[in-house]
């Protein structure tokens, strides 16, 4: 029972450093900004986890989307104005954007109708929301991609002096 409580009580940033195979010692020192001590009541939800705490075990772990999770789990402005995006394969963003945009372009006249005159009546109220679920899909998809460059970046897999050259 002593472990499967211990299983159960693990927040995301416990199991992340798991994953990244570091013991609290190691990962305390890899981070270098926050102790040992600290780590654990972090891991424990003894102590508040703050962005700058997230953003470093973030870069220590290699694992971007912890920053993600905390804006849409943590934070009180991100849960209501961050998308959270789950990890996604390159062709999944892709196909998933592709098929917003398509769907977006198929309402782009109807979009301009109702915002002409500035004003968005009852009558086309039902429509408009419906052109912004597809906006917010497409926000999805964008942040999704972003999410994929980070990681493929921490991976090693994308260099990222290269990649700011080109921007």
């Amino acid at each position: 029972m002593g472990k499967k409580s211990i299983k159960e009580n693990k927040n995301i940033y416990f199991e992340a450093r798991e994953e990244a195979g570091l013991t609290r010692a190691a990962a305390s020192e890899l981070i270098g900004t926050i102790t040992e001590s600290r780590l654990e009541k972090l891991e424990t939800g003894k102590t508040t986890v703050v962005p700058e705490d997230v953003v470093d075990m973030a870069n220590a772990y290699k694992r971007p989307d912890l920053c993600n999770y905390y804006c849409t789990h943590e934070c009180r402005i991100g849960r209501d104005s961050v998308p959270e995006v789950k990890s996604s394969s390159l062709s999944e963003i892709v196909l998933g954007m592709l098929a917003a945009l398509n769907s977006l372009d198929a309402q782009k006249n109807r979009l301009i109708d109702i915002t002409a005159d500035g004003v968005i009546s009852d009558d086309e109220l039902p429509d408009f929301i419906s052109i912004q679920k597809q906006l917010d899909q497409i926000d999805l998809t964008v942040e999704a991609l972003k999410l994929w460059v980070a990681s493929t970046i921490a991976d090693g897999k994308i260099d990222r002096s290269k990649l700011n050259k080109f921007k």
